[in-house]
């Protein structure tokens, strides 16, 4: 009968929900803080059916057109997909040294939950090709079901308008996650060409995630914005280091996949982020300040590398293009918009 009481007290209830909103949060640095710290998982047959998700990988080209609705096969890859993250989310906590109880077994129907699930699946995926070095049919498969997942069960919060600020703290992580990936520095880049050709592909292979992820403008807005400060910051370390120094190429490479980056997300999604009805217009600024600053730093590396400033060049162009129509009909400000045009 105690029980029965406490639980429904509303007071009891929300002290439980505000504790269990902390431990997420917690739970989202403590990730940020052990990334880099991973074993290796045995993980169940998958079929070898061909997936598309990675055709188009580097090419500038218009989205498909969305589709009419949903087929009953996607539900089935969501639960299939479900069933494999809360698997690998029990072998890991397994393997852990000190256990560490399972936010999934707090409510295991709870979205939130299940999209921070989604999101450690997905840069464990990532781990995975680094590692092997190969871009298998499995990896393919499943990194296709994790963004699918991620970018449900994000709508269907946001829906809702609940939870936004722990919402944007485990997108925020996830991109800052991905990203420290995608813009590694090979450790084996003197061993053979082969090698770095694989590694380079692994790195094309996050893009290609972000790329995807970014169709949702609550995710595309943010990797532009972390992309775009991470060009600023990679290009006062390319003024200082020593041209000759083993981890130059990377980081010659590394600015190119991100501007890249920039480019594919506003050519493939920015229109379609102008007419969302959600769409942040003070985030817009805010990144398109960042890129405005990001072209400033590279212009000081015009001495040792021209192509970053006519490259970034090139996407300024093209989104001040994309957003002149909303300029002008008065959904941005005129003031960015005008510094776009500079």
């Amino acid at each position: 009968m105690t029980y029965g009481l406490l639980d429904g007290d509303p007071t009891v209830q929300k002290e439980a929900k505000e504790r269990k909103r902390e431990i997420l949060r917690l739970r989202e640095e403590l990730k940020l803080l052990q990334d880099g710290v991973r074993g290796e998982e045995t993980e169940p047959p998958v079929a070898s059916c061909r997936c598309h998700f990675f055709d188009g990988c580097g090419d500038l080209q218009p989205p498909l057109p969305p589709g009419g609705g949903e087929h009953w096969v996607d539900e089935v890859l969501r639960r299939r997909f479900l069933r494999l993250a809360r698997w690998k989310e029990k072998r890991r906590r397994l393997d852990r040294s000190l256990p560490v109880s399972s936010l999934m077994e707090f409510n295991r129907e709870d979205e939130i939950q299940q999209l921070s699930l989604s999101t450690d699946f997905l840069v464990e995926l990532s781990d995975g090709i680094f590692a092997k070095r190969d871009s298998t049919s499995s990896f393919a498969t499943f990194s296709h079901q994790a963004v699918d997942f991620i970018l449900a069960s994000l709508r269907n919060i946001l829906s809702t308008k609940r939870e936004r600020e722990l919402v944007e703290e485990i997108i925020d992580g996830l991109v800052a996650r991905l990203m420290k990936r995608m813009c590694t520095i090979s450790e084996n880049n003197c061993t053979s060409d082969s090698g770095s050709v694989d590694w380079s592909d692994a790195q094309f292979s996050v893009q290609h995630l972000f790329r995807k992820l970014g169709q949702e403008e609550f995710i595309g807005q943010r990797i532009i914005l972390a992309v775009s400060q991470k060009i600023s910051n990679l290009s006062e370390m390319l003024l200082l280091v020593d041209p000759f120094d083993d981890s130059f190429p990377d980081m010659h490479g590394n600015m190119f996949i991100m501007i890249q980056l920039i480019e594919f997300l506003i050519s493939d999604y920015i229109k379609n982020w102008l007419c969302c009805e959600q769409f942040d217009k003070k985030f817009f600024e805010e990144w398109a300040r960042s890129i405005l600053k990001a072209r400033k730093d590279l212009e000081v590396l015009e001495n040792i590398n021209g192509l970053y400033v006519v490259y970034i060049e090139r996407v300024i162009g093209r989104l001040a293009r994309e957003v002149a129509p909303a300029a002008h009909q008065g959904k941005l400000n005129l003031d960015v918009f005008s510094k776009l045009l500079c």
